[in-house]
């Protein structure tokens, strides 16, 4: 006894370590899982720790069938007395009838509580023999009743029963409705379900043998084709002792309560592993990601900012290194950023917005269309359900405003002064102090001849007029300084261009995955998730 206590609480152990795992594999599901779906899973669960909570020790065998199929009558039969009543007018029964094998008080009581948690109100306490202790042999109201309320009854213990015989008559064994609503949904459950052809002593032998193949074949059919199925006659007797001792060996085993928990919950579990689909690698998430950026950033007009990055950078390169005699001219020209609005202290404020023309409809669309591709590339291999709640959960109305916000808060390098601009501004200076040397000198000189003063020679190099030579020498390192600036700043820019390219990107990337990117992963994750929770419970 202590053995058997022992193996049946690793039992339920085992079934509740699977209860939780279809539970787990539920809630990741929830939002997309059909509705069928979460809600037999739901039953099940619900049922398998209701059944936990009663004694396991305990075995639940019902008689199940239509009316007239003999059920009460075997039921005596097994019971070794006259305890339900065979009736002549439909229907035949229609309350639920209860035997019970249990000496030992407290087992007693634990079944008590069974048969109330079955909503059983009739019972009979038997004594038990070796092989049938702690059995409870319940006769079923007809599942085709007339009256609803019987048939009701009978559903909800067929749901609840351990060990399911199902006694068929030859005139009705094939019914439709028998195996369409009954048995067909009982597929997987071929370890808990017996199927008992009664009345075989109206058939001839062979007659016998043809209904019992055929019977076979519709359980095969219905997906039970492991079930034993059994020719029986209460009257004779046939075929009640193979039923007995089957019924017996349940009740000794003690398993049937658990074998037919782990049979729903893994008929449960197998449904929802058939919803998720296959697992498969997605590599091409890696690519539909880059193509969701390069799209955002032509949203964001990306272009067009880091054109402006560039535009800026030449226009405050040459004012701080042109010729400063007319540098000047460059102040009248408006920075690019700055219409934008995108120098850093235009942009104080994280809900600055910048003066980048709004998206266009052709822009809108592309963008929509980049974030459907990435999320159809991502949902690759998901099941159509999951596709249509990602879908769903990824909106795109507010990237407009997000991009806005992403390229606002950019270091665009407004206002980064290079090094070599003061040295080259320095040697500018430089050079118009020559000039202006040489062009005061030689000034000096034309007043002097003007004014008919004696003009001493000027000093020369090489026989050139040190005033000449210092007003060329200035205006060609001006010229040759400006180039040579210009050639700098030209690099300078689009270095600058690049590095704001980077950011933006950077940036822009940063929007893609808060508003496209996590919300489809955390959807995979919950895929996943539900996948493996269900592979769990249905092993």
């Amino acid at each position: 006894m202590r053995a058997l206590a022992t193996s049946g609480k690793r039992r339920s152990e085992a079934i509740t370590l699977r209860v939780q795992a279809l539970e787990s594999a539920l809630d990741a599901g929830r939002g997309w899982l059909r509705g069928p779906t979460l809600e037999r899973g739901e039953q099940v669960t619900a049922h398998a720790r209701a059944r936990l909570d009663q004694s396991v020790d305990h075995t639940v065998v019902a008689l199940a069938g239509s009316t007239g199929s003999g059920k009460s009558s075997i039921f005596n039969v097994l019971a070794g007395r006259e305890l339900s009543t065979p009736g002549v007018r439909r229907p035949t029964t229609s309350q639920a009838m209860a035997a019970v094998w249990d000496a030992d008080p407290q087992g007693a009581d634990e079944a008590a509580r069974l048969l109330d948690w079955l909503d059983v109100r009739r019972h009979t306490v038997l004594e038990p023999g070796a092989d049938n202790q702690g059995l409870v042999l319940l006769d079923l109201p007809d599942h085709d009743s007339v009256v609803v309320e019987h048939r009701v009854r009978s559903d909800l213990l067929v749901e609840r029963a351990d060990l399911l015989v199902w006694v068929v008559d030859p005139q009705k064994y094939a019914d439709a409705v028998l195996h369409e609503q009954y048995l067909r949904p009982l597929a997987g459950h071929a370890g808990v379900v017996v199927l008992v052809l009664n009345q075989v002593d109206r058939l001839s032998h062979v007659d016998q043998l043809q209904c019992l193949a055929d019977l076979r074949r519709l359980a095969a059919q219905d997906g039970l084709g492991a079930c034993p199925v059994i020719g029986l006659s209460a009257v004779t007797g046939q075929g009640v002792g193979e039923l007995r001792s089957l019924v017996a060996a349940a009740a000794a085993a003690r398993e049937a309560a658990t074998t037919r928990l782990l049979a729903d919950v893994r008929a449960a579990a197998e449904q929802v592993s058939q919803e998720c689909g296959p697992a498969r690698d997605l590599r091409s998430r890696a690519a539909a990601r880059a193509d969701l950026t390069s799209a955002l950033l032509h949203a964001a007009r990306a272009d067009v900012v880091v054109q402006a990055v560039r535009g800026s950078s030449l226009l405050r390169a040459r004012a701080a290194t042109g010729w400063p005699l007319t540098r000047w001219l460059g102040r009248l020209r408006s920075d690019p950023l700055r219409r934008l609005n995108l120098l850093r202290q235009d942009a104080r404020s994280e809900l600055s917005r910048t003066s980048l023309p709004p998206m266009d409809a052709a822009m809108a669309a592309k963008t929509h269309t980049a974030v459907r591709e990435y999320v159809d590339g991502a949902s690759a291999g998901a099941p159509a359900p999951w596709v249509m709640a990602t879908r769903a959960l990824v909106r795109d109305e507010g990237l407009p405003d997000a991009l806005d916000q992403a390229v606002a808060r950019t270091e665009l390098d407004g206002e980064r002064r290079p090094r070599w601009w003061s040295v080259a501004s320095a040697v500018q200076w430089a050079a118009v102090a020559v000039l202006l040397v040489g062009v005061l000198w030689l000034a000096g000189l034309a007043l002097l001849s003007f004014i008919q003063l004696p003009v001493q020679s000027s000093p020369d190099v090489e026989g050139y007029p040190i005033p000449t030579l210092l007003v060329v020498v200035g205006l060609l390192l001006g010229v040759v300084l400006a180039l040579l600036a210009r050639v700098l700043s030209y690099v300078g820019a689009n270095r600058a261009a690049r590095r704001a390219d980077r950011r933006l990107r950077v940036q822009v990337s940063a929007v893609a995955s808060l508003s496209v990117v996590e919300p489809v992963e955390a959807q995979r994750h919950r895929l996943d998730e539900c996948r493996a929770a269900a592979a769990l419970a249905a092993r």
